[in-house]
């Protein structure tokens, strides 16, 4: 199941990064969708909505250190 092809693309931020608030309230609206759409897919597969949520934390938490390293 592709649970992103649906979703249409994200649109680009009209924020600078330095409008902080702005940029992430942004970016938060952009991604909310995308976020639901996998939360949904995980959950119709049979895993708890919670531990899925649980783990997009950790994998994106990951995401963040290993940028962070290069």
């Amino acid at each position: 199941m592709d649970v992103v092809s649906g979703a249409g693309p994200v649109p680009a931020p009209a924020h600078e990064p330095s409008e902080f608030l702005a940029y992430e309230a942004e970016c938060r609206n952009a991604l909310q969708p995308l976020l639901a759409g996998v939360l949904d897919a995980a959950e119709a597969a049979g895993w708890r909505r919670r531990t899925a949520a649980s783990t997009l934390m950790f994998l994106a938490a990951q995401q963040v250190s290993e940028t962070a390293k290069g």
